[in-house]
This record gives C-alpha cells, sequence and structure tokens, in this order.
C-alpha cells in the first residue's frame, strides 16, 4: 500500500496513565472465574445439543448443501482415481508396517468409512501413511522379530509370525486411536501448535531416510531383518553393504526402470497438470505391467523374486486388542497419535483455506481416533493421510468425503474380487514406488540454507530433530525435536534483543537508533525497549542489558554517594570542612579520620539523606577532598513495555528493586505502552509505594517524551548520524576540577 503524501493530525492532550482514567471512564466487566467455564461447559439446553450433535457428525453439515447434480460426478471421477492410488499404496506402506501386503488395502477402507461420518475436512484421503507405517512396523519388529522368539506376550501363543505381528499393528493401532479419541474429548487440538513447520519438516525428511533405507532390502532382492532402537538405520546399512554381492539383478532392474519412468510421468503430471484432466495413473499401469511380467515369466521360480503371494480374501472377523501389547508399546504410540494428527491437520488446514471452509481441530482428533479404534478392530494399523494421495483427490475434482467413501470402495473390490490378480506383484516393485513417492520429503533438505540465512534458531530446529530422528530412532527423535524447539523459545524468551531507541525526527515515532540517520535524542533522556515478556528466566538478563545500556550500574553508585555523604558529615563536625559563598571548602587534612566508616554497610543501598547538610550537594560538580563518585550521564530513563505480555512474580520483585536504584540516584523512571491488565496486576500486587508511583506510566513514549521535555527544557539536536561513535560506558573516574 503507498502511503507517501499522505498525511494526518491529531491534536489532543498530553496524558499519563493516571490522567487518562480521569479523562476516559473505563467500563469494569466482570471476568469469569474458573467455575464461572466449568459451569458452561456442563450447562446444557436443547440449542447446545443440537450444536453438539452436529458438530460430532459434520456430515450432516455438508450433505445440507450437497449439490448433486455438479458435484457427484466429480466426487466419482476423483474417488476412482484416488482409489487407484490408496491400493497401491496400501500394498506398499503396509510392507513398512512389517506386515502382508493385503492388510494395507483394510487401512484403505475401515478408517475411510468412519471419518466419512466424522471428519471435517473434506479434501484428505484417508488410509496409510509412511511414516506411521514405518513407526508401526518398529514396534512390530521390535516385539515380533524376523529371527529369533517374540516378546513373551500372552495371546500370541501358537501363531505364525504374520498373525502375532497383525495382532501387535491392531494393538498398537488400538492404543493410538484412544489416545487421539482422549485428546480429542478433552479438547487437546491445541496440542498441535507445539510441531511447528520446521520440526515437522525435519522429523518427516528423517522419517524419509528411513523408508528409504528399509526398502533397499526389497529393491536389492536381499533378506535383512527388521532392526528397531537407536542407531538402527546405522546396524541395517552394514547388513545391506555386508550382502551387497548377493543382489538380486532381476529386482535391480526391475526397480530402477520403474523408479525412472514414475519419476519422470509425475513430472509430466506436474508441468501439465492444468491441461490434464487427471493425472496419468503411472503407479497403476507400472503396476499391471510389472504383474503380468512377473506372472508370464514366473519372476519367483526363475529369478527368485520375492512376490506379494496369497492375498487374503474379503474381510476377517474383528478382534479385541492385546492389553499387554499395548502396555509395551504405550512410548511409540503416543508419539503416533500425535504425528498423524498433526500431519493430517496441516494438510487439511491448507484445503479448507482453499475452499473457504472451516475444520475443527478437536473433531478431527475425535474422526481419526474413532477411525483408528474402528480400524483396529477389523486389523488395520494406524491411518491419517498421505499429502501425495489427498493431492490425487482434490486436484482430480473432489469436493467432499464421498470421493474418499468411493476410493475406500475400489479398496472393498479389490479386496473381496480381484486381489488374487496381485499376488505375483513383485515386492521390490512396491518398493520401488515407495522410494519414488518420497522425492517431496527429501528434497525438504534444501530448506536448509534459508533458514540458516533467515533464521539460526529454526535452523538448529531442523537439523537437530532431523540427526536425532535418523540417529535415535523416530520416537525419540520427536522427542529431542520437541526439547530443542522448546529450548528455542526459551533462547529467545531469555534473551531477547533489547534496544536503545530515539526519535525518528518530524515525527512520532521511536525505532533503533542504530538504524536510522536522522534521529532526534535530547541529552539526558533514554529510551529502553524490551522485546518480551519479563519472568524469572531472563529479569536479571534485562536488568543487566539496562545497566549496560545507561553506561553505569545505579547501585554502585547509589553506595558511592553514600559513602561520600559519611565522608563529607565527617569533616564538617571535625572542622576539615568549611561553608563559604563560594561553596565547601577544606581546612585541613587528617589521615586518621580520612578513612571511610564500613561499619552499617546495608545503609549504603537507602535512599540518600540529606538532613543536617548545610549545602547543597551536586554530583555531576567538584566535590572537595577528592571525593570520587561516579558521574550519572542521564537525568530520564524510559522503558518501553509495548512488547511485555506479561511479569511472573520474580519479575516484578527485580523490575521493583531495578526502578528503585535509579530512583535514588536521581534518575527519573517513567513506563510507557503498558498493558492494562499488567498495569491491573502491578496494583494487586502492591507494587507501588512512595518511591514507585502509578503517576510514572505513560500510554505512548510521545507523551512520556514530551513530559520530560516540558520538564526539563534543553536545547537538543534534532539530529543526529547513526554514523557516530557510540557512547562508551562512563567511567567510574574521580571529580577532579
Amino acid at each position: 500500500m503507498d502511503t507517501l503524501g499522505q498525511y494526518y493530525v491529531v491534536a489532543r492532550q498530553l496524558y499519563s496513565e493516571d490522567s487518562f482514567k480521569e479523562t476516559h471512564e473505563k467500563i469494569h466487566r466482570r471476568r469469569k472465574t474458573l467455575l464461572d467455564h466449568v459451569k458452561d461447559y456442563f450447562t446444557c439446553d436443547s440449542k447446545r445439543a443440537k450444536n453438539a450433535a452436529l458438530s460430532l457428525l459434520p456430515i450432516v453439515g455438508w450433505m445440507k448443501i450437497y449439490r448433486v447434480k455438479e458435484w457427484l460426478l466429480s466426487d466419482i471421477v476423483s474417488g476412482v482415481s484416488t482409489g487407484l492410488v490408496a491400493v497401491l499404496q496400501g500394498l506398499a506402506f503396509s510392507l513398512l508396517a512389517s506386515l502382508p501386503a493385503s492388510y494395507g488395502l483394510y487401512t484403505a477402507f475401515f478408517p475411510v468409512i468412519v471419518y466419512f461420518f466424522l471428519g471435517t475436512s473434506r479434501h484428505i484421503s484417508v488410509g496409510s501413511f509412511p511414516v506411521l507405517s514405518l513407526m508401526v512396523g518398529q514396534v512390530v519388529t521390535r516385539l515380533v522379530p524376523d529371527t529369533g522368539s517374540p516378546v513373551n506376550i500372552t495371546g500370541l501363543e501358537g501363531l505364525s509370525q504374520d498373525e502375532q505381528r497383525v495382532i501387535v499393528a491392531s494393538s498398537v493401532t488400538f492404543l493410538t486411536g484412544l489416545f487421539q479419541l482422549a485428546m480429542g474429548l478433552l479438547q487437546a487440538g491445541f496440542i498441535v501448535i507445539y510441531l511447528s513447520d520446521t520440526l515437522v519438516s525435519g522429523f518427516t525428511t528423517a522419517a524419509a531416510v528411513h523408508i528409504l533405507v528399509s526398502q533397499l532390502k526389497f529393491v536389492l532382492g536381499l533378506t535383512v531383518p527388521g532392526l528397531s532402537g537407536p542407531l538402527s538405520i546405522i546396524y541395517t546399512l552394514e547388513i545391506i553393504f555386508g550382502q551387497i554381492t548377493s543382489t538380486n539383478i532381476c529386482d535391480l532392474v526391475m526397480s530402477i526402470i520403474i523408479m525412472v519412468a514414475v519419476f519422470f510421468v509425475k513430472e509430466i503430471n506436474d508441468r501439465f497438470k492444468s491441461k490434464l484432466p487427471v493425472p496419468i495413473p503411472i503407479e497403476v499401469i507400472m503396476t499391471i505391467i510389472a504383474c503380468g511380467l512377473s506372472y508370464g515369466f514366473n519372476f519367483k521360480e526363475k529369478f527368485r523374486v520375492d512376490v506379494v503371494g496369497q492375498m487374503v480374501k474379503g474381510y476377517e472377523s474383528p478382534i479385541p486388542p492385546n492389553v499387554e501389547v499395548m502396555q509395551y508399546s504405550i512410548a511409540e504410540a503416543f508419539p503416533m497419535a500425535i504425528v498423524g494428527f498433526a500431519v493430517a491437520f496441516s494438510v487439511a488446514k491448507v484445503y479448507a483455506v482453499k475452499h473457504d471452509y472451516v475444520i475443527d481441530g478437536n473433531q478431527e482428533l475425535v474422526a481419526f481416533g474413532a477411525s483408528n479404534i474402528f480400524g483396529a478392530s477389523f486389523r488395520s494399523f494406524v491411518a491419517s493421510t498421505a499429502l501425495s494421495r489427498s493431492a490425487v483427490q482434490e486436484s482430480t475434482g473432489g469436493k467432499t468425503q464421498i470421493a474418499g467413501l468411493i476410493s475406500a470402495m475400489m479398496a472393498m473390490i479389490v479386496t473381496v474380487g480381484i486381489g488374487f490378480l496381485l499376488e505375483p506383484l513383485p515386492k521390490s516393485v512396491l518398493g520401488a514406488l515407495v522410494i519414488v513417492n518420497l522425492k517431496g520429503m527429501l528434497l525438504q533438505v534444501t530448506e536448509l540454507p534459508y533458514l540458516w540465512r533467515r533464521d539460526r534458531p529454526d535452523f538448529v530446529v531442523w537439523l537437530g530433530t532431523c540427526v536425532a530422528a535418523i540417529l535415535l530412532g523416530l520416537d525419540l527423535g520427536l522427542a529431542v525435536g520437541l526439547g530443542i524447539e522448546l529450548l528455542t523459545v526459551v533462547f529467545r524468551t531469555q534473551f531477547p534483543r533489547c534496544a536503545v531507541l530515539a526519535n525518528i525526527a518530524g515525527t512520532d515515532l521511536y525505532r533503533d537508533r542504530k538504524d536510522y540517520l536522522c534521529i532526534s535524542e535530547p541529552d539526558g533522556v533514554m529510551i529502553f525497549r524490551i522485546p518480551s515478556p519479563i519472568f524469572f528466566a531472563n529479569i536479571e538478563f534485562f536488568r543487566n542489558k539496562l545497566t549496560e545500556a545507561v553506561g553505569f550500574n545505579p547501585l554502585r553508585v547509589l553506595r558511592k554517594r553514600n559513602k561520600a555523604l559519611r565522608k563529607i558529615r565527617k569533616m564538617l563536625s571535625a572542622g576539615m570542612l568549611q561553608v563559604t559563598k563560594r561553596g565547601v571548602l577544606p581546612t585541613g587534612y587528617s589521615s586518621a579520620n580520612d578513612s571511610e566508616d564500613e561499619g552499617k554497610m546495608e545503609e549504603l543501598d537507602l535512599p540518600s539523606d540529606y538532613s543536617n547538610l548545610p549545602v547543597q550537594v551536586n554530583w555531576n560538580s567538584q566535590l572537595p577532598a577528592n571525593i570520587c563518585v561516579p558521574r550519572v550521564p542521564i537525568h530520564s530513563l524510559i522503558l518501553d513495555f509495548a512488547a511485555v505480555s506479561f511479569l511472573d512474580m520474580s519479575a516484578m520483585k527485580g523490575l521493583k528493586a531495578a526502578l528503585k536504584e535509579f530512583i535514588r540516584v536521581d534518575v527519573e523512571v517513567y513506563i510507557v505502552s503498558c498493558d492494562e491488565n499488567i498495569l491491573d496486576k502491578l496494583c494487586s500486587c502492591k507494587f507501588f509505594d512512595d518511591e514507585i508511583r502509578t503517576s510514572m506510566f505513560f500510554p505512548t513514549i510521545h507523551d512520556a517524551m514530551t513530559y520530560v521535555q516540558k520538564k526539563h527544557p534543553q536545547e537538543d539536536t534534532p539530529y543526529k548520524d547513526q554514523r557516530r561513535k557510540t557512547p562508551t560506558k562512563t567511567k567510574e573516574a574521580c571529580t577532579k576540577l
């Protein structure tokens, strides 16, 4: 917006906070107490019950406005396209979960049915997500390893390895759903705000590295046991490179061809997406070709290629979760619940903004929790959303979750009717499809140079999260990333960038004095900005920065002055000083009486007592008898509290002590732009006394500066060049004139 040449003129009286309150009457509102909020939460009437029912069943809301003639055909086309992708991703991501491929189709069906009724997003495609699938796989391989006996868990006896793994995966999924449902019912959707975009980017990049390594055994046709825990990725790579000479050439060549073909066609889809009615389903095409070739040339027997094998036909009866498995996997299930919700909510929020509708974070938690609980009962694993699959659903014209329902029907058709056609599909094909779809997540590493140039703390969060998740595992890596992120927040608030402000000449604006050339700085006045809340962790930093800015330590100056007053009184009483019309003159010296009385040191911190002195002491002028007292170069200090959002009790004590130190060395202190809630808190906490008064508070910097200039009239230099040398810290030198 161009504002050059535009002006505004305001003529008003000068206000302090006290005079403003006297002039403008404030409305006193009754603030709700915790008990009031509890009563409101549990109060129910017909209108609230209706709204609650509609919020729990969002389908009722969007079904009312559904345009059958305009949207139905688009939803059908989108659903079929998304369903084809969902089927292939379900098969591929089930390998990440260390489960038989057919169970990925369950994840593409059961959670979608529940989300259709409970979800608030109309465009995300619910189903398997590679990061969550890998996290499930790590739990599965820990409890039911590839080699050796599984963990002693009641209910797994007499079952095959695949059956044991299915029970473990479904139990973990059930627990994840319980966490999500509980957070949704407790209105804990805000928890996602603690996962910043930077943290999620670093975490998903690390997950992509784990996924890539986990799929190498399928691409190379090697037998590598699934490992989990810290440094598991290093041990897995060690095993892979130890067996590299045993690579199955057929698997490798087939994987390379598929990855190259899929990569180039996806680039074509991205470049010409505005001209293509639907993206070219290259994954489906390559899967059909690979299935045909594998069946026709009998890859399994001739080239010892590992294939999908027997598919489960139809759906099995529901099963209860295994409680012991849930006990063993609590530490992994909670991060899964957070990551699954965070990813889905981020994607849903993008499409909600694009298509102008509202999503509810708490209801999304309820929807995904119920979806995972229901899906786990039918042997599916943790569901969220995949960015690529959701992009297909939205870009092919999907308007509502009817498209998602149709995609679930596609998965059901494959499961019930034509799943046997996928039995000769080589697992290396699925591994290649997984790897080629990691492009977006792996390319997030290109964000690092930008973060390094623009925001170093975010760079540390990204790199720390990524490295920790790669080396320690995804669950511990996420915890480390959260710890680093919280530390950066603490660092930003504990060590803020304080600044000395100056007036931009000819305006009522005040900016950092180091950044501008034409500034106005009246002598003896300093404006200090605090750009963060003040609390127990940064109050000492604030006091040190303030002392550094003014160039002297007020407490030390006060002690020096009180010592000097003691000495002056002793010399007057001993006749060593004489009061004349020209001032106080020394009349003699006594070595015995020159030593300072060091007793009662606590009295040195009290306000200076000038009673019973025959003269007025000017501390910035010549003092008799070589008395040394540091000079105070300012008479007024203005503290800008515009960015101070809260003060805790420790900060109030430290602030009060700091203000008194300046006031006791004859520096007038003014606080400006203080939030009214903070001012009310200061009043209620008895912050004010005979020295610190409410009259030192002003609504703006310009009000305080105008008041100071009227109280201390002087000829100030209106323009100063920022290239001048910064005043050095005042030396505590003796005043000898």
